[in-house]
Formats: C-alpha cells, sequence, structure tokens
C-alpha cells in the first residue's frame, strides 16, 4: 500500500462517516472529527514543545475523547501509552514516571485516582482531565478548543508503548523503534490484518474490551487506518454484544474467550433472538479458549472464529482459522511472523511432539524500557526470543500451549503476575509466608488464589482471611487480588529459598497435564 492510511485520508474521502460510535451513548463520531479532534491535540503537544520520540499516557476509561489522543500521538511522532482504567495510584504513578510521559492525560470518571497522583508525575509538564477538571488538572476541552484543527507541520508516524507485567511484578513497558516514515504510512500490523482477516472500509468492527488493551488498541487503530467504522463498547455485556452486532450489522469483531462463555451462558431464546449472521471474522485471543468453548461458539456462529498467540512485544505470530482449528483442536496456529522453536531447559531445540519452552526467531525485535536485565533474559544465544510460554509443535507445525508464563495467572483475559500480589500480602504482620497461583474459575478461566502461611496457627480462619483481603484491596486493583484465602502451617519451600508452587497448584487443578482449561 502506497497511500496514505489515517483519518486524514478520509476525511476527505468520507468526511461524514463514523470512524466511531459510543455502544452505550450511540455518540457518533465522524471522520471528519475525528481528524480535526487529533489535529488539535497534536497541536496542543507541539505548543508545549514534544518532539518526535517523546511520549505522553492516557489513563482513562473507554469514552470518546479516548481514540483522538491516541490519534494525535501516532501522527506526530511520539510514543503514547496507554494504562489499565483499573489500576490504582501508585500503580500508574510508576508506569508514567518510568515512561516518561511529558504529557498526562486521564478523565473525570477516574478523578479519585488521579486525584492522588497530583505532584507525583515529575516528568509531566502538563495534565489534562477530559469531562470536567478537578484539582490539579486542566480541563482538556478548553485546551484543545484554543488549538488549530489544522495538521502539524510534517507529521511522522509514532507508536505506542504499551506495558506488560513481568514476573518480578514490576510492569515492563515494550518499546519499539519509532518507524521515522510519514504519517499515515500503513504499518506491519494493517498490511497483516488485511491480508489475514480481509479487513477494508466496508467494514464494521466492534470492540468490546478496554482500550488500553494491546489488542484492542492496536485493531482498533488499523481498522480506522482502512476507514472502516468501529463500535466503542464501554464496557462489556453479553446481551449487548450480540444486540450490537445485529444493530450495526457487524462484520468483525475481536473477543477473549470469557466473553464467549458469557455469551454461551445466556438463555437460548436470547441467544437466538439476535441475528448475528453479518459478522464474517471472529477474533481471539490473550487467553486460552476451552476446546469444548470454541466448538460451541463454531456452532452457533460458524466457522467466522479466527485465534492468534503472541505478546505485545511483537516478537511473533501464530495465528489459524476455525477449519484449520477444527482439524487441529486445541492449537493456536502456525508461525505467521517469525519462526517457532520448542527449547529445552538446556537450551537445546525439541523435536516434533516434546514439550519446551516457546521461542520466536526472525520476528520483531524488543525492548523492555529501563530494563535491560529483562530485555536479556527474554533472548537466547540463538538470538530467539520467548514470552515465557511452554508449548509443543505437531507434525504440521501448529503450536499447542500446555502451560503459562511462570506462575502468571489469566484471568478473563488479563494478565495478573502473582509475584506483586505476593510482596503486598507478605508485608501484612500476620503473614509469614505466601504464595498466590491462578485456580480454576468456570467463567474468568482462572481466578486469584492466595495460600498463606500465618505468623499464629490459630489466627487462621474468615477473620483473618477478610482481613488480608482488605489490606490487599487497599494496595493493588482488584484484578490482581485474591478472591479468597487458604491458610497451611508451612508452605513447601525449599532451603534455597525456591517456593514448589506447584505442589500447591495441584491441589486445586488435579492431575492435568494443562494448566489450560
Amino acid at each position: 500500500m502506497d497511500e496514505k492510511l489515517y483519518p486524514a485520508t478520509w476525511a476527505q474521502r468520507t468526511p461524514d462517516k463514523p470512524a466511531f460510535i459510543m455502544a452505550d451513548s450511540g455518540l457518533s463520531v465522524s471522520y471528519r472529527e475525528l481528524n480535526e479532534r487529533s489535529n488539535r491535540v497534536a497541536q496542543l503537544l507541539k505548543s508545549m514543545g514534544l518532539e518526535q520520540g517523546d511520549g505522553i499516557a492516557i489513563f482513562m476509561e473507554n469514552n470518546d475523547r479516548f481514540l483522538e489522543i491516541c490519534w494525535a500521538a501516532q501522527r506526530s511522532g511520539l510514543y503514547y501509552t496507554a494504562i489499565s482504567s483499573r489500576l490504582t495510584a501508585p500503580e500508574v504513578e510508576y508506569i508514567v514516571n518510568d515512561c516518561g510521559a511529558r504529557a498526562f492525560f486521564t478523565s473525570r470518571a477516574k478523578a479519585e485516582v488521579a486525584g492522588d497522583l497530583v505532584g507525583k508525575l515529575p516528568a509531566a509538564e502538563r495534565s489534562f482531565m477530559v469531562g470536567g477538571a478537578t484539582g490539579g488538572y486542566e480541563s482538556f476541552e478548553d485546551a484543545v478548543a484554543a488549538q488549530p484543527a489544522t495538521a502539524v507541520d510534517n507529521e511522522t508516524e509514532g507508536a505506542d508503548m504499551l506495558y506488560s507485567s513481568g514476573t518480578t511484578g514490576r510492569p515492563k513497558g515494550v518499546r519499539v523503534p519509532l518507524p521515522n516514515k510519514p504519517a499515515g504510512t500503513p504499518n506491519p500490523l494493517v498490511g497483516m490484518v488485511t491480508i489475514l482477516y480481509g479487513f477494508s472500509s466496508d467494514d464494521v468492527y466492534l470492540s468490546p474490551a478496554p482500550l488500553y488493551h494491546a489488542a484492542p488498541l492496536r485493531f482498533t487503530m488499523s481498522l480506522l487506518r482502512l476507514g472502516a467504522t468501529c463500535i466503542i463498547m464501554e464496557n462489556f455485556s453479553a446481551e449487548q454484544s450480540l444486540a450490537l452486532i445485529e444493530k450495526y450489522r457487524v462484520t468483525c469483531s475481536q473477543w477473549v474467550p470469557t466473553m464467549f462463555v458469557r455469551m454461551l451462558k445466556l438463555e437460548q431464546g436470547e441467544r437466538d433472538r439476535h441475528d448475528t449472521s453479518s459478522l464474517r471474522v471472529a477474533i481471539h485471543a490473550a487467553a486460552p479458549c476451552p476446546v469444548a468453548i470454541k466448538e460451541q461458539m463454531i456452532d452457533w456462529w460458524g466457522p467466522v472464529l479466527y485465534e492468534y498467540y503472541g505478546g505485545t512485544e511483537g516478537n511473533g505470530l501464530t495465528a489459524i482459522d476455525s477449519p484449520q482449528w477444527l482439524a487441529h483442536r486445541g492449537s493456536v496456529g502456525s508461525p505467521l511472523l517469525g519462526e517457532l522453536h520448542i527449547v529445552d531447559d538446556d537450551g537445546k531445540e525439541l523435536p516434533t511432539g516434546e514439550t519446551g519452552m516457546v521461542y520466536f526467531g526472525g520476528g520483531g525485535k524488543f525492548e523492555y524500557h529501563n530494563a535491560p536485565e529483562k530485555t536479556a533474559d527474554a533472548y537466547n544465544d540463538q538470538g530467539w526470543s520467548t514470552l515465557g510460554d511452554v508449548g509443543y509443535l505437531d507434525e504440521d507445525g501448529y503450536l499447542y500451549l500446555t502451560d503459562r508464563k511462570a506462575y502468571m495467572i489469566i484471568t478473563g483475559g488479563v494478565n495478573v503476575y502473582p509475584q506483586e500480589t505476593e510482596n503486598v500480602l507478605i508485608t501484612h504482620p500476620g503473614v509469614v509466608d505466601v504464595a498466590v497461583f491462578g485456580v480454576p474459575n468456570e467463567d474468568f478461566g482462572e481466578e486469584v488464589k492466595a495460600v498463606v502461611q500465618p505468623a499464629d496457627v490459630d489466627s487462621a480462619g474468615p477473620e483473618l482471611e477478610e482481613e488480608l483481603l482488605a489490606f490487599c484491596r487497599e494496595r493493588l486493583s482488584a484484578i490482581k487480588c485474591p478472591r479468597s484465602v487458604d491458610f497451611e502451617a508451612e508452605l513447601p519451600r525449599h532451603p534455597n529459598g525456591k517456593l514448589y508452587k506447584r505442589l500447591l497448584k495441584d491441589r486445586y487443578w488435579g492431575n492435568s497435564n494443562s494448566r489450560i482449561v
């Protein structure tokens, strides 16, 4: 593709076409409006002196200003870091300061957390609030209204810089080199989704997930490059999702498996009364999908399900469509970007059918911002990189995942790393030792469980459990907190300091060969 693909192009071709529609309110933003709005934000950032390679941070729920801020950075050669709207103030503070954002954007809906950040973001020269400003923040609307709606000079391509949690508990910023190309130059993802899914300006795309996640953000930005219309759900609802597919004749969408579970649990009459026949592509990723759930979805929607495996790091990608999956049930696909290598603990490549660490070779390069040791740990001496997952290949080269990144929990498509939760709970005076891991949950795939060795065994019980849960909720976002706490007189920790967490996990998971259910 030689043409420029971004809102400015579609503002000329189809100015009145909806670029995106907010599901709850029905508010529609045209390509003309998106182009002008993102120009104003870009002018604001330029007036602050931001230059190519600088960064901004966005801490907001899904709202109608989110995408214009992203596009302002994307067309200005800037990095933009979208932050989970579920995080606590200390968690947001760490990410904003680590990425070095010179401008910070939040919303009135997040005012409580945002208020605790005032004075704690030294790199952010100005902080803006959407929907009415509170103390310490400038009105976003007033700031952009004062700017021209014309494009800044010498527009260049920017990039997202998103954070992927690490096994040490601290989030890791995934930073890729800027393209150093004119704004509107298609990135590799646009070419991939065009070839793989046939995306075009004729599509209507449903995005039911938070835009701060890598996949929803990147796919939505790609569909907007292509001139499609995106339906943005403020919050996921199984019933509303089906209604939106019917109302807008949605042609493509992206999901996580827990959403499939919720939709399948609707009354049969509720499922049947919505026409989903317009769907030709339903993509899912972010968490393993139980085989039985995927079979039911294909039976319901037809062979329109597409799955992929990859990470925020962009180091490799596998993909699989419905017919391929039915022939390789449980697989996450064959390589689309990079080649796959299964490696044992000694770094030796394993043959077909044997399980080991999954590495990509020949894919995209990445680094973890301000964490060279974590970057080095992700690569082996062959130059291959891993996301830390374990799996095997079949004779046809299809990948099957048999375990997670080291003890990572995936609950409802959200990655939770136990170490961060353990680091909080161990500071409680009543805790001597603690292990946090995922246990089965019918709706979310996994839920967070804590097993605690109490200082006083006689104190173990419902009262201490509730105290520990409250202690954790005060310090971490809810998604990272245990749903329940069990107690043990002594945890299985080796004298060398290693905790044999699997001995605990297996009590909850049983004797399965896979942690994926």
